[in-house]
């Protein structure tokens, strides 16, 4: 009876600002202007599909390279002393301290036509190099905001690894490389999937990174709905768009759990 009374306050704002919002998001998804029933509203998201497409495309390429990238780091600052760990976490988590916002202008002027890296190429003869204005300049921007992301969880599964299934493995004839893909690499799985969701999910669902790294044929599906929404274009169209995102992430994320569930049965076997 105490843990329930204690648990009221956190249900109270999981109420409000979660399952209100939410509830509203679906009944203006399902409604017109006039507040009647309607399936019109999803009907004409369902022609943004290749804006969709596109958007879960950049995230899972976001995600690839923020494996790829992020793995190596986590691995090294598991591997660290202690007092190496905490200045290289330190180091990870510092630019999230920053304003999003912030960290995306930042890159802009690093990248553009004119900016810092151009402006040095410059000195040499080359360039400007597009950089820009592109789908690469749009994945970059999502690796660069969201990469710490990947390394947290990974080093929070790495670091607890015990070392004595590596001497084990070794002492069995295992080199380096078999290792890693037979003893690390399984057992860091669910870091992985966990990086993979938590990378995945703010990616597909950005807009601010497009609009400022990205041209018009790079737009993502967070662009149409924050477009719907700003002006009041069509409030109705916005909320049916969301709802089909919002329904994308849940996927996603019941299937990174189950894979995280899959993975734990066999390594209890």
């Amino acid at each position: 009876m105490k843990s329930k009374f204690l648990a009221g306050p956190y249900i109270a704002w999981m109420a409000i600002f979660t399952v209100v919002p939410l509830a509203m998001v679906a009944y203006f998804a399902f409604t017109d202007n006039s507040g009647a029933f309607t399936l019109d509203n999803l009907a004409y998201a369902a022609e943004y599909w290749p804006v969709l497409l596109r958007s879960v495309l950049y995230a899972v390429a976001a995600c690839a390279i923020c494996l790829v990238v992020g793995y190596p780091v986590a691995y090294v600052i598991a591997q660290s002393t202690q007092r190496t760990q905490r200045v290289l976490y330190l180091l990870v988590t510092l630019p999230m301290c920053m304003s999003f916002l912030l960290r995306t202008l930042a890159l802009v002027s690093l990248v553009r036509d004119t900016g810092i890296i151009n402006s040095f190429l410059g000195l040499f003869g080359i360039g400007p190099l597009p950089l820009i204005r592109n789908s690469g300049s749009v994945i970059m921007g999502m690796v660069y905001n969201y990469l710490p992301y990947m390394i947290m969880p990974l080093y929070t599964v790495i670091v607890k690894l015990d070392p004595r299934l590596i001497e084990a493995a070794q002492d069995l004839g295992c080199d380096n490389v078999q290792t890693f893909r037979r003893v690390i690499l399984p057992l860091s799985v669910p870091g992985i999937v966990s990086g993979i969701t938590m990378v995945f999910v703010p990616a597909v669902s950005t807009f601010y990174i497009s609009q400022k790294l990205g041209a018009t044929e790079n737009i993502m599906v967070g662009d149409i709905i924050e477009t719907q929404f700003k002006g009041s274009l069509n409030r109705n169209l916005g909320a049916a768009m969301s709802l089909i995102l919002m329904l994308l992430v849940f996927i996603s994320i019941g299937l990174m759990n189950r894979f995280t569930d899959d993975d734990e049965e066999v390594a209890t076997i």
